[in-house]
């Protein structure tokens, strides 16, 4: 499937930061998946009744579900990781 831009604004601060992601595109959702200081994390898009994502950013090893904005609410999440 042809990339649609989706998590658009995530991928480019994952790129200003020079960290190495997989980026993935099924039924026009977007899936991203990277390490940062040996820890993995993922943030599955969604759409059922809104769209969403489902992500590990905040806790690690536990999903959270985001909605809304939530592109913004990841990136002041990874922003204040050091």
């Amino acid at each position: 499937m042809e990339d649609t831009k989706r998590l658009a604004k995530v991928r480019a601060f994952l790129e200003e930061r020079g960290w190495k992601y997989k980026y993935t595109e099924e039924d026009g959702c977007g899936s991203i998946d990277f390490d940062y200081r040996g820890v993995p994390y993922h943030i599955w898009e969604f759409h059922d009744d809104m769209w969403g994502v489902e992500n590990n950013l905040r806790h690690g090893g536990r999903q959270e579900e985001l909605t809304g904005d939530y592109e913004t609410e990841i990136l002041e999440i990874m922003k204040d990781w050091h």
